[in-house]
């Protein structure tokens, strides 16, 4: 697991599902590191809000650019979906956030040829890494 997290890593675009405005949710702050780590953020979310300056989409398939790593902040029982459209729009990578559990997505991305990660925080392991 610690080399799949270490290559999606170095990916650099992060759609991240599940981000919106409410400074008080994981997604939010997350972001914020990703920022700070020179990843260039994409914010997911049914109201398509701009988080920290970054325009928003209310679906992964509404995104015009590359998506290197879908990062999913969403209840268990709705990441499978979000991974079977990461699948589809061609991302690199899936993370699935810490509590978000779905062993089949994970299997189905690795099926597709994605790196894939369950139930860790990209902030958390960069944290491991300084």
């Amino acid at each position: 697991m610690s080399d799949q997290i270490d290559q999606m890593l170095k990916l650099k675009t992060w759609a991240i599902v599940g981000l919106s405005n409410n400074s008080e949710r994981a997604a939010y702050g997350v972001a914020k590191v990703l920022i700070e780590k020179g990843h260039k953020i994409i914010p997911v979310h049914p109201k398509a809000e701009t988080v920290h300056g970054q325009k928003g989409y209310a679906k992964l398939s509404d995104i015009t650019e590359m998506v290197d790593v879908v990062d999913v902040f969403v209840n268990s029982e709705l990441a499978g979906e979000v991974v079977n459209e990461a699948i589809k729009i061609g991302a690199k990578g899936v993370w699935l956030q810490l509590d978000v559990i779905d062993a089949g997505a994970i299997s189905r991305a690795h099926d597709a040829g994605l790196l894939a990660v369950m139930n860790h925080c990209p902030a958390i392991e960069y944290r491991k890494r300084s």
